[in-house]
């Protein structure tokens, strides 16, 4: 793996490296696998965590510290997903204190004096920006940061298994990671704590507190978020957390849409009005060869695999390719499941689940040449089945799970998949079904037609992009009774 020279980005002339610490071997939850190794949401948590690190500004190289038996694992991952800021993967040692040494040991070529470090766990995969930021900062004024949050519960010591203090809550925190620290003050603990035969720590920050005592160790705040994969529940719960959060979507310029965009072939199911349309429209607006199917304007039918197959056809034979592809279509029945005849039960599952799986399977040969991207759309229905919204619900819960396994599956191929998850949208349909609403209680489908193209040009996969009014109403998303293609 080349090693790279960048100059510093921060404001001072500090160089901060961050030390993805990656040694774990997931024997604790019983896996055979380590469980930075893991998928969640199309990703492994390892690649998550370090591409946090590659989004970082003030982040200028990224060593990671692997479990030794999976270094080509890791390398891979890093190829793979272009973190052009990792210089090196390097095997860890049989501990938390000898990984940290290697790592020392491997960045002592750097200056001590005008160089950060930053001590992350790989296996706390939602670390914001944030966090980074002013653990970075801190460092300007302080030669040790750790980052922690708040107890909201009560911790009782105890000793066999009876109570022999309860500190004051007020006074404790959880610690996090990452843990910054300027390379001289890092280093000097360590080599007093080696020199110590009784020496044994669970973290950075407690070699520096107990070896070098007169340094103090400044605390930023965490957030929940920022949460550790140890047990198996954790994998779970942070896979939710994925499936559930806002992703941060890049926003691009009118010029970056025009540069990107120009010449490019994108098809859009669904897209003779709404949220379908106003893709169709702003790409089209900006240089894009666009090419819309809907069952009025053009009889296509999405949930006819030979329809849909017939539609890319045509757009790559007139164009030589196919970028994109968007799927606005979808349709919504209300009432009560045991009350709903077949034709319409089958109805909502061949439109609603049926047809992304049709055109995710027809259009992935397309997308491969490209480098492309599908892109799906969910609904807030999707994390909570809903009475007389059975259908609905459930076959949205489907589409967020086979954006997120597809992600996975497309990974190698350089296709990504996304899914917009916006709220109540102002559309046609929409009004048709409902009539006037109050000013202001529905997101325009043309903020969602710009967050989708947003994503279209990120680099996102995997990912359930929210799309919300700047104060969104407390109310329940509701959408048409009839079909709604591109009016969600």
């Amino acid at each position: 793996m080349p090693h790279t020279s960048a100059r510093p980005t921060s404001a001072s002339a500090h160089r901060t490296v961050a030390v993805v610490l990656a040694g774990g071997s997931g024997q604790r939850i019983g896996l055979a696998t380590p469980k930075q190794l893991l998928k969640i949401a199309g990703k492994s948590i390892l690649e998550h965590t370090l591409a946090i690190f590659e989004q970082a500004p003030r982040v200028d190289e990224v060593v990671v510290m692997m479990n030794p038996g999976f270094v080509s694992d890791a390398e891979a991952i890093v190829q793979r997903a272009g973190l052009s800021k990792v210089t090196r993967v390097l095997p860890g040692g049989t501990s938390r204190n000898a990984t940290t040494q290697l790592a020392l040991d491997a960045l002592a070529h750097l200056p001590a004096d005008t160089t950060n470090l930053l001590f992350h766990d790989a296996v706390r995969p939602m670390l914001s920006q944030r966090v980074i930021d002013d653990c970075v900062t801190a460092l300007e004024s302080f030669h040790a940061v750790d980052v922690a949050i708040p107890s909201s519960d009560t911790i009782i010591e105890v000793d066999d298994d009876v109570i022999t203090d309860v500190p004051v809550r007020s006074r404790l925190r959880r610690g996090q990671t990452p843990q910054g620290f300027r390379l001289a003050t890092i280093r000097d603990a360590y080599v007093k704590a080696w020199d110590d035969p009784g020496f044994e720590a669970t973290d950075d920050c407690s070699v520096v507190l107990r070896y070098s005592p007169d340094v103090p160790i400044h605390v930023v705040a965490g957030e929940e978020q920022n949460m550790k994969v140890t047990q198996p529940v954790d994998i779970f719960i942070a896979d939710k957390l994925f499936q559930l959060a806002s992703s941060a979507t890049p926003e691009f310029s009118d010029e970056d849409y025009a540069r990107r965009l120009t010449g490019a072939t994108v098809v859009v199911f669904g897209g003779s009005y709404g949220i379908g349309a106003g893709v169709a429209d702003l790409a089209e607006k900006h240089g894009a060869r666009v090419f819309r199917y809907s069952r009025g304007a053009t009889r296509t039918n999405v949930a006819n695999p030979d329809d849909v197959a017939a539609a890319l056809e045509q757009a790559h034979s007139a164009t030589g390719r196919v970028d994109f592809v968007v799927n606005t279509a979808g349709v919504l029945r209300i009432g009560r499941l045991d009350k709903t005849d077949p034709e319409t039960i089958e109805e909502a599952l061949r439109v609603n689940y049926l047809a992304p799986v049709h055109i995710a399977r027809a259009a992935f040969p397309y997308l491969a040449q490209t480098g492309g991207q599908l892109l799906l759309y969910t609904s807030s229905s999707y994390t909570r089945g809903r009475g007389e919204y059975s259908l609905y619900s459930s076959t949205k819960a489907a589409t967020v799970n086979l954006t997120q396994a597809l992600a996975d599956e497309w990974s190698q191929d350089g296709v990504r998949i996304n899914c917009i998850n916006p709220e109540r949208t102002q559309t046609p349909m929409r009004t048709n079904a409902f009539g006037d609403e109050p000013a202001g209680s529905l997101l325009s489908a043309e903020k969602v037609a710009r967050t989708s193209v947003d994503v279209l040009l990120s680099d996102l996969t995997g990912h359930v992009v929210d799309v919300r009014r700047e104060d969104p109403p407390g109310a329940v998303n509701s959408a048409s009774r009839n079909e709604t293609e591109g009016a969600k």
